[in-house]
């Protein structure tokens, strides 16, 4: 569901030349990815046993079991990643990814798959690669969204051009009453 509300944010940006939740939603896709790539370096230096191996009797794993290293949650990096992307356009939008955000590590530790920590270091991880990817892209990501959006604009146009059409014809029939 985050996957989708994070491409949601491209199809639901109105078409034209402002393109804000465009924006949000390459930028949060990119640090996603810069975050994941910081991953497996630390997972080169770094090798942390999940909670259900270094732990079998003492975890119940709910979900089937994964035997990457545990830290840092690649889950929490990438939604982390999405969410902070989000709130640097918009801090109330962002804070709705930002609690998805939270809930999806909170899970992870829940059902067994990640210690406390691991959650903790993938939003860091997921904070600092949006930030590298807000502080650098000045631009360039417009840019990119630019060239995109003359592929999907005309895609979601006339569903923008319909609902336009209804809140005017609500408009006149308000008037009218």
């Amino acid at each position: 569901m985050f996957a989708v509300a994070t491409f949601s944010l491209w199809l639901l940006d109105r078409p034209g030349p402002w393109y804000r939740w465009k924006v949000a939603c390459l930028s949060g896709l990119t640090a996603a990815g810069l975050g994941l790539a910081l991953s497996q370096v630390i997972t080169h230096f770094y090798e942390r046993a999940r909670p259900f191996d270094a732990h079998p009797h003492d975890t119940l794993l709910l979900l089937s079991p994964s035997h990457e290293p545990s830290f840092p949650s690649d889950h929490a990096i990438a939604a982390f990643a999405i969410a902070c992307s989000v709130a640097f356009v918009s801090r109330r939008v962002g804070a709705f990814f930002l609690a998805g955000a939270t809930m999806i590590g909170i899970g992870r530790i829940l059902v067994g798959l990640h210690y406390p920590g691991d959650i903790a270091g993938g939003a860091l991880i997921g904070l600092i690669a949006a930030g590298l990817v807000f502080w650098f892209s000045d631009g360039r990501i417009t840019g990119l969204v630019g060239l995109a959006s003359r592929v999907t604009d005309p895609v979601v146009r006339p569903g923008w051009r319909a609902l336009d059409r209804a809140k005017a014809a609500r408009r006149r029939a308000g008037r009218s009453a």
